[in-house]
């Protein structure tokens, strides 16, 4: 189970008094980026009355006001009281990350990285992301973490993603606490270390992230880096399960065929299996064919029922 991901771009932001001192005295113009007119746009915003944050927005903007400008292209990104215009979003983005913004930055180098509104573009990419990353922006570290990880835009190097990743898991970032539970699971940039690597899954499994869910039931089953606790394992599969991720739903009818974990049950096994032979597990489709022949009718019929009102219930309390 393993996960390479560019996190989204930054939404609408409203800044606090500090950092809007700060601006205005960047600036030179008392209250011109936080005066009752930016925030009477944020809120509008907010209210999804877009047109009036419009107009609060781009006059700002226009005098050269970084989070004005900012929220501009976010708007335009998103089509929120404009047509959808990525390359005008990346007008403002670029305005505003000039100026040093470093959500700006982040989302200017999300631009360039997918290819949206600009050509795409892996090395301007990456210098948007570390200019953000350098000031702390945990999801442009994350992001920087992946160039380094996958070798685009700058050379490949294991040891350079893990510090990015480690910056911005330690900022609360799921999927960075994730993606170093692999590299420490692996031994990628790292010496291979089972227990820092369970530390990292679960940081991330807690806050809902189901690979890592996925990956920390795998963990506890086979006893690496933890004491092997089957009970654990399954509260792991399980919630990753409930969200919809396969390869534990699969892991789950295994068990219930198996009967080690839990009791024995070719019901329970059949529906797991059906749910994940759904999203195209290979393994769990070609189970549930062979299982499905050692089953009576009455069977069948109460694993298809029981499939039918698990993916009802969004595959919670199954």
């Amino acid at each position: 189970m393993t996960k390479l991901k560019i996190v989204s771009d930054k939404k609408i932001r409203n800044l606090t008094s500090t950092i809007c001192l700060t601006l205005t005295l960047l600036l030179g113009s008392v209250g011109t980026g936080c005066g009752p007119d930016f925030n009477k746009g944020v809120a509008a915003y907010e209210s999804g009355d877009f047109a009036t944050a419009l107009g609060e927005f781009r006059p700002l903007a226009e005098q050269g006001v970084a989070n004005a400008q900012f929220n501009l292209g976010v708007m335009y990104r998103r089509g929120k009281g404009v047509p959808q215009n990525n390359k005008t979003a990346v007008k403002w983005y670029t305005l505003a990350a000039e100026q040093g913004y470093a959500f700006a930055q982040h989302n200017l180098g999300l631009m360039y990285d997918k290819g949206e509104g600009v050509p795409q573009d892996y090395k301007t990419a990456v210098k948007w992301y570390t200019l953000a990353a350098e000031q702390g922006d945990a999801d442009a570290q994350f992001n920087l973490g992946v160039m380094y990880r996958k070798g685009e835009g700058v050379p490949q190097d294991d040891k350079t993603a893990l510090k990015w990743y480690t910056l911005a898991a330690e900022q609360g970032n799921a999927n960075a606490q994730y993606n170093l539970g692999v590299m420490y699971r692996k031994g990628e940039g790292v010496p291979q270390d089972y227990k820092t690597a369970v530390k990292w899954y679960t940081l991330a499994a807690e806050q809902g992230d189901a690979f890592a869910q996925g990956n920390l039931g795998v963990m506890y089953y086979e006893g690496l880096g933890v004491p092997q606790d089957d009970k654990t394992a399954v509260k792991w599969f399980t919630l990753a399960a409930e969200q919809g991720h396969a390869k534990a739903q699969y892991i789950l009818g295994l068990m219930y065929w198996d009967g080690k974990v839990v009791p024995q049950d070719n019901v329970y096994a059949l529906m797991w299996w059906n749910i994940a032979a759904s999203s195209g597990h290979k393994d769990a489709i070609g189970n549930r064919d062979i299982i499905a022949k050692r089953m009576t009718p009455s069977q069948l019929a109460k694993a298809q029922d029981l499939t039918r009102e698990c993916v009802r219930k969004n595959y919670k309390g199954c």
